[in-house]
């Protein structure tokens, strides 16, 4: 996927300092904004087009989780923190005790946690459930083996597509099938600064003063994302050619309308972009960014127009130069940008495009042995 996106002021991908991302690229500043940034939004946008039993959990409080749901299964179990942890420890992941509370403080007592994030699928963590309901009231451990197999199978469609690192169990990591790349601006970017002030609805006429003041960090950009997505890798993720089919479809349809939630309410600068092209391949990921390379002057024309034309220049000549003609391409463009793309596909609506690029992942899932 190479999507051509204009935001308007906004600083929605913040660094340590407050300040809107940005990198050096063709020798001049970038507006940037991390995949990870975009990665979550399209993970949040799953929740809206999917079941919520068929996504995953990315939390360090995973024993609350799996207790709960042990709860929920057999409310007569007395301890369910306890047999949650034991069937994380038996599927081989650590676990910590929470901080404790200052000297003097009071907190409540609370269950252990893993030492860092981990990505569960909801099958995941039912099959855990299960194990720990199993073994309740017996002297039997947990079979490791088992515990293993459970949180190892039955990925959701995040964990297919964006991965899990366990460090401490590399059995359990799962490879990502999709890749993101950080998405930056076509062109130099110089941020600016919004010196805002606030009244206070309650200061008595004859103060004049502001209730507050500050500033916030900000750019406008139109910016080049890319992103790919194996169907061997997600099919061999998921086990099931339906629900790879379908984690396609979410995935274009996610990744193309989401947009990252810094400063939203400030900047009110959702868009949607002026141009998507979707490139079914059959070689190896081609990510189009050397168009850009030469930041892209847009003297008398709109930026996402010029942008469009050096895209359409870059991948003719990377299909000249290295393709075998097996390459598909699926265009949605508006404004003047459309006309910049035809010589890749005639340009169409969008729910098209995930139609169309539908039929030729069944068509390649419906071909393996």
């Amino acid at each position: 996927m190479h999507i051509l996106q204009t935001v308007p002021p906004s600083n929605i991908n913040r660094d340590d300092t407050g300040s809107p991302k940005s990198a050096v690229y063709g020798g001049v500043p970038r507006a940037r904004v991390s995949s990870q940034a975009w990665k979550r939004a399209t993970r949040q946008m799953f929740r809206e087009l999917l079941d919520p039993t068929s996504l995953g959990v990315r939390t360090k409080r995973v024993v609350e989780l799996i207790a709960a749901r042990i709860t929920e299964l057999n409310p007569e179990i007395t301890e369910p923190e306890s047999l949650a942890a034991q069937a994380l420890k038996a599927a081989g992941i650590e676990l910590e005790k929470p901080k404790r509370a200052k000297k003097g403080e009071s907190a409540p007592e609370e269950a252990e946690q893993a030492k860092y994030l981990l990505f569960l699928s909801a099958s995941q963590i039912d099959r855990l459930a299960v194990l720990a309901i199993a073994a309740a009231g017996t002297d039997t451990a947990i079979d490791k083996s088992a515990a293993r197999a459970a949180a190892h199978s039955a990925n959701s469609v995040d964990v297919a597509l964006f991965g899990r690192m366990v460090a401490d169990a590399a059995d359990l990591n799962v490879d990502a099938a999709a890749q993101v790349a950080h998405a930056i601006s076509v062109h130099a970017v110089n941020n600016e600064f919004d010196y805002y002030t606030a009244v206070d609805d309650r200061a008595p006429d004859n103060n004049s003063g502001a209730g507050m003041l500050g500033y916030v960090e900000f750019n406008s950009s139109t910016l080049y994302r890319y992103a790919t997505v194996s169907v061997k890798a997600l099919r061999d993720n998921l086990g099931d050619d339906t629900a790879t089919l379908r984690a396609i479809e979410v995935f274009l349809t996610a990744f193309v309308k989401s947009m990252p939630t810094g400063k939203q309410n400030t900047f009110a600068n959702r868009t949607l972009p002026e141009a998507v092209l979707v490139s079914v391949r059959t070689d190896q990921p081609v990510n189009l960014v050397g168009a850009f390379e030469e930041p892209v002057n847009a003297a008398g024309a709109a930026r996402a127009t010029a942008a469009a034309k050096a895209l359409a220049t870059t991948l003719q000549a990377v299909e000249k130069g290295y393709g075998d003609g097996s390459t598909e391409n699926f265009v949605v463009a508006i404004g003047d940008g459309a006309q910049e793309l035809t010589a890749l596909g005639d340009p169409m609506p969008f729910v098209e495009v995930v139609a169309r690029v539908g039929s030729k992942v069944e068509a390649a899932l419906g071909g393996r042995p």
